[in-house]
């Protein structure tokens, strides 16, 4: 019987952006809350995206969603505006199956078109 530990050797990290993007709604969270410009660091495991101006509430307009070596996120909402970045809300060690209510309930912005019955 393999170990937790074992098992995980063979999951893929060296991919992270995609991977986050993927848990958010792939093509149709994209489309649906328009990101643009994303960056990822696949040393630091994490990947930053913006959000068109006045669109998400609070004035959210860039994000930073980090994996943590728990396999969990560390989430940043900000406003930007010129050269200046202010944190507007941060949550930590986000589960995967949350990333999309947390990403919803703080921006405003549905991540696809239809909600899952189940």
């Amino acid at each position: 019987m393999k170990s937790i530990r074992e098992g995980l050797k063979g999951i893929d990290y060296s991919n992270v952006g995609e991977m986050i993007v993927r848990q958010l709604g792939g093509n149709k969270f994209i489309t649906m809350t328009g990101a643009k410009n994303f960056v990822q660091s696949k040393t630091e495991k994490y990947i930053t995206f913006k959000l068109p101006s006045n669109f998400a509430k609070g004035g959210i307009n860039f994000v930073k969603i980090q994996l943590t070596p728990l396999d969990t996120y560390n989430i940043d909402f900000y406003k930007t505006k010129g050269m200046s970045l202010k944190k507007i809300k941060s949550y930590k060690n986000i589960y995967a199956d949350t990333l999309r209510n947390i990403f919803e309930d703080t921006t405003g912005l549905k991540t696809s078109l239809f909600t899952s019955l189940f």
